[in-house]
């Protein structure tokens, strides 16, 4: 564990509490806690499933989900913002290490994540604002957001401060490659992720 995190005060924490409860109370609801405020996210649809299915396959692919890394869904993602803020991406690209890196709260701290992917569900506008700004000031490499509303696929990297300097928007018909500074070269296929991404009409 990272000294920043060993110095935490583990007192009273009646923020976590009452997301709890209320995990506890909305079975399939996510809920985080970001800037001081509560987030709690409804059950994605089955179609944002698939398309973390998908998104997972390149990342396993490359060879980064073994002895060096690991690819994992909904791990927790300790945050400097506050004295009590979390998140769940996702799907998370984390160092082979991950569980020396254990804060509380089942969240792990930052300077285990490689990268962090979310795939935007109704309260998109959380994972286009406010996660860019708590994951830059987590010092996130790299944070990758399929925006299904808006049919792209943002990847944004070199945090500083409370953003990202690099941010680029890609559109159907491009294949991104991520930075290899994450441990492999990952081609995402931008109309593929997006299709798999679409509610089936029905």
């Amino acid at each position: 564990m990272s000294t920043a995190a060993a110095e935490r005060p583990h007192g009273a924490r009646p923020l976590i509490a009452e997301a709890n409860r209320l995990m506890e109370r909305n079975p399939g609801y996510r809920v985080e806690i970001i800037g001081g405020q509560i987030l709690v996210s409804p059950p994605p649809d089955a179609s944002h499933a698939v398309a973390l299915t998908d998104l997972m396959l390149p990342f396993l692919s490359a060879g980064l989900h073994g002895a060096e890394s690991a690819v994992l869904q909904g791990v927790g993602l300790w945050l400097p913002t506050g004295p009590e803020d979390y998140a769940i991406p996702d799907l998370s690209l984390l160092d082979a290490d991950f569980e020396d890196h254990y804060v509380e709260n089942n969240c792990y701290d930052p300077v285990c994540f490689r990268l962090v992917l979310e795939v935007t569900s109704s309260n998109y506008g959380a994972d286009l604002r406010t996660k860019v700004t708590a994951y830059a000031q987590a010092k996130i490499p790299v944070y990758v957001i399929v925006d299904r509303k808006h049919q792209r696929l943002h990847v944004l990297t070199n945090p500083a401060g409370d953003t990202y300097e690099s941010h680029r928007p890609h559109a159907p018909g491009e294949v991104v490659i991520l930075p290899d500074s994450i441990g492999a070269e990952v081609p995402l296929d931008v109309a593929e992720i997006l299709k798999a991404g679409q509610p089936k009409s029905g």
